[in-house]
């Protein structure tokens, strides 16, 4: 719920909606326009990360989410995404336990709404097609070494999936070299949020 004291809006935490929360996003910054979205992506071409980048502001999906994704989770008839798990560390929940060291276990989702079917827009379904074609080269050229574990997001050499912070520093370069605001990773799941928003989809459902 918005309120406003002279001209500065305030927040209250434990009452603000998902349109109030776009709002204060757009007010302080940390989202993108169209126009810088559109930059975003066409650079992104140029990296290692524009699956990452295509996932995450195009369709919302968590760092650990997109790292996840698997060929064999889209639907290539309806052009849509199960997405079904995530990737990060095992948690030894007895007691005394420590985390396991690996960072790529597959584990299920943050929630049992995490689990979701999305439609793929035609620009990432396109993106994904082509990634599909590069994999299948890596996969032929590098037999001995290549982990044909399916997942989009991986390294072309050994075709392990890409690590948590794999992102992270290009990213910074991308808007860095692009003149866009540097937001956070996090904060271009909220552009796609605000972008659902604007668009007139509910907060329920942007939630």
């Amino acid at each position: 719920m918005r309120t406003w004291q002279g001209k500065e809006p305030l927040y209250f935490e434990s009452k603000r909606t998902a349109d109030d929360y776009a709002f204060g996003m757009l007010l302080n910054g940390k989202t993108l326009d169209m126009g810088q979205i559109l930059l975003l992506l066409e650079e992104s071409r140029k990296t290692p990360i524009h699956m990452q980048v295509l996932f995450n502001v195009l369709m919302g999906l968590r760092r650990q989410e997109i790292n996840a994704v698997k060929y064999s989770d889209i639907d290539y008839v309806n052009r849509i995404l199960s997405v079904e798990r995530q990737l990060g560390k095992e948690l030894d929940r007895t007691p005394h336990g420590k985390t396991k060291g690996m960072t790529k276990c597959e584990l299920p989702l943050k929630t049992p709404s995490s689990r979701r079917i999305l439609p793929i827009p035609d620009y990432v379904f396109e993106a994904i097609l082509e990634e599909r074609k590069k994999y299948e080269k890596w996969r032929s050229r590098r037999k001995s070494v290549f982990h044909d574990d399916d997942y989009i997001c991986c390294s072309n050499f050994s075709g392990k999936p890409r690590s948590k912070d794999f992102h992270w520093r290009r990213y910074k370069e991308l808007l860095k070299r692009t003149g866009l605001p540097d937001i956070r990773w996090h904060d271009l799941r909220s552009t796609y949020c605000t972008l659902l928003l604007n668009n007139d989809f509910s907060p329920e459902a942007v939630s």
